[in-house]
């Protein structure tokens, strides 16, 4: 798995993407376009290329941090239930505060997503059956747990159709002025790197992390505020993408090994490819009509992960 060719295929597929769509823009209108053809190349398209490519790669790079820390190749946001603990957040913020900015909800979400992943980790802790499966599983319940509660509350508060928006992972709503939040994710992805190698050492635990002199308890926070900001400002900009922080990472894995700043590039451009591909096969499956990133990429990822799954069954036995 090559950088240039990762890079190579984003560029193709963002060029793509900005003439994929109901209106008609082609790339020979560029130099002759109509107000209403400007209108929809720089309000909508370029602002969904840029919440594609940002959303996927910043996710990707939260589930390598996630499964480093834990020491488990099938943790991430989605089975750990940082998506879940920032929908609550979200909910909670659309019941305390009506009238909230979304820099004020993701706050909310992000110190929600924050004490959802800190209690998983409590609980990673607290288990003495460490199977790398049986886990994942911890993670999914204690989510299904939390969404429970927030569609409970949704419900109760006729709340419904507002959380709905934040249900499945949709790039169709984003448009110039309200996607803008998610940028906040590209400081939290520099900061990832610069503590790369801290979460390599750090994922092979605490006692060889402490006697090489490393902060151990101080570098997994820092890891957790990471995933826990860019998820919240995710899901609040472009709802839930199921199975992304958990796949690309685990591919790239095979391909680059363990070790995080070597593969952080990667991860990135991956996830950001992935997402990309599902996007455009999104929009041109049932074209003129659309399927929700959330859909194909949960349908994709799903059927990548029962295949990690399997195969790592075949290579134990």
């Amino acid at each position: 798995m090559r950088k240039r060719y990762l890079f190579t295929a984003l560029l193709v597929l963002s060029f793509a993407s900005v003439f994929i769509g109901v209106q008609e823009l082609s790339p020979l209108d560029i130099f002759t376009m109509t107000e209403e053809q400007a209108q929809v190349l720089w309000a909508s398209r370029v602002p969904r290329l840029m919440s594609i490519i940002i959303a996927g790669a910043s996710m990707s790079i939260c589930g390598i941090i996630m499964q480093q820390l834990s020491r488990n190749k099938f943790v991430s946001p989605t089975t750990a239930g940082t998506l879940d603990a920032a929908r609550l957040g979200i909910l909670v913020s659309l019941l305390l505060f009506t009238s909230a900015s979304p820099l004020t909800k993701a706050a909310i979400s992000f110190v929600f997503a924050l004490l959802g992943t800190l209690v998983f980790m409590k609980l990673l802790d607290k288990i003495k059956f460490k199977d790398p499966i049986f886990i994942p599983l911890v993670g999914l319940m204690f989510g299904n747990i939390l969404s429970s509660i927030t569609m409970f509350f949704a419900y109760k508060n006729d709340l419904i159709q507002n959380m709905t928006s934040w249900l499945h992972g949709d790039f169709s709503m984003i448009v110039a002025g309200q996607y803008e939040l998610i940028y906040i994710s590209l400081p939290a992805l520099v900061i990832a790197y610069m503590f790369a190698d801290r979460f390599t050492v750090a994922g092979m635990g605490e006692d060889f992390s402490t006697n090489l002199g490393l902060n151990y308890k101080h570098v997994v926070n820092i890891g957790l505020i990471i995933v826990a900001l860019v998820t919240s400002v995710v899901v609040l900009t472009v709802g839930m993408i199921p199975f992304l922080g958990l796949i690309i990472p685990n591919i790239v894995t095979i391909f680059r090994g363990d070790h995080l700043k070597k593969s952080l590039a990667h991860t990135a451009l991956f996830g950001a490819v992935f997402v990309l591909f599902c996007d455009i096969l999104g929009r041109i499956i049932i074209y003129p009509y659309e399927i929700s990133i959330g859909l194909t990429v949960g349908v994709i990822g799903s059927g990548i992960f029962i295949y990690l799954l399997l195969r790592r069954k075949a290579y134990e036995s």
